[in-house]
């Protein structure tokens, strides 16, 4: 049986073309492994689904540029692909991420995911875990109200575990899996006006961490993924801002920005059997921009 993979996501039903994490879920469908989407619920889109069928999608199209909703482009890969992801089993679960209080048996929060989505894969077994999701809040420090922190903590490292955990009661009895946090570049650096999400994202890499240290001797491997600036929907306020685009450009070796497309090696190297020695690492992606920073850019502007 092909591999599973279950994807958190934050966003409603439509994700856009330009998310790293859609890039992602791409790019291991076209790898050949059927795939569990997490999805925050959109109008009437209240149910679970298993295999969507979509034909909007043709053999020859780059999907990386495709506009159609993601349950239905990796459903229209698996009909109209002859490569490896024809006949994938593609499926879809629908919460709330940010709701970690819900009992399991809500149907609605981010507890009751696993027990759901094992019920519309195959087997009923998954065998990776990508958690993706997460929020961003910006305010100065010394103002940054409560209601923020609680939100972001919340939402980027109280959800990943409870999602780690139940994956982790899945895998550590038959001894095998894979879990790959989404960290953050501000996993290492502090940031400016952002403390929530740093504080966040820097949780999430020592969880990374807490949980190989536990697991990997149980031959479940939890590895991280840290973006540096990616052209994603979610920066096109600085995209469009080229005095503040040349800036960051200034910091970063590589000379550009990184694209979600460039998350598609990583994703699948960490999730498969190349990477069983590597435990507890956060993969930095960013174009060496973490080890560089250019003196002339002003504190306030540092990200």
């Amino acid at each position: 049986m092909e591999p599973v993979w279950l994807f958190a996501f934050l966003r409603p039903g439509f994700i856009p073309p330009l998310c790293i994490g859609r890039a992602c879920a791409i790019a291991i469908a076209q790898a050949g492994a059927n795939v569990c989407l997490v999805l925050r619920p959109a109008p009437n889109s209240t149910q679970d689904e298993a295999n969507s069928s979509s034909a909007d999608w043709k053999e020859g199209e780059d999907p990386y540029s495709s506009t159609i909703p993601t349950l239905s482009l990796l459903s229209a890969l698996s009909l109209n692909s002859t490569g490896p992801a024809h006949g994938i089993h593609v499926s879809a679960v629908y919460a709330d991420i940010s709701d970690t209080n819900s009992p399991a048996d809500s149907g609605s929060g981010v507890k009751s995911v696993f027990p759901r989505a094992l019920k519309v894969v195959p087997g009923e077994r998954i065998d990776i875990l990508v958690n993706c999701a997460g929020i961003q809040r910006r305010a100065p420090s010394v103002e940054f109200p409560e209601s923020y922190w609680d939100e972001v903590l919340n939402t980027n490292l109280k959800s990943p575990f409870i999602l780690a955990q139940a994956a982790g009661q899945h895998m550590v009895p038959r001894k095998s899996g894979k879990i790959i946090n989404f960290c953050s570049l501000l996993t290492f650096q502090g940031g400016i006006t952002v403390p929530a999400y740093a504080a966040s994202k820097g949780g999430v890499g020592q969880l990374t961490k807490a949980l190989s240290n536990e697991w990997s001797s149980q031959g479940v491997h939890v590895n991280g993924i840290a973006p540096g600036y990616i052209s994603t929907d979610m920066n096109e306020a600085l995209l469009n801002n080229p005095t503040r685009l040349q800036q960051l450009n200034d910091r970063i070796p590589a000379q550009r920005w990184g694209t979600p497309q460039d998350f598609a090696g990583p994703i699948v190297f960490l999730a498969s059997q190349a990477s069983n020695y590597v435990c507890g690492e956060v993969l930095v992606v960013d174009g060496v921009n973490d080890y560089v920073i250019e003196p002339n850019i002003p504190k306030t502007d540092l990200a």
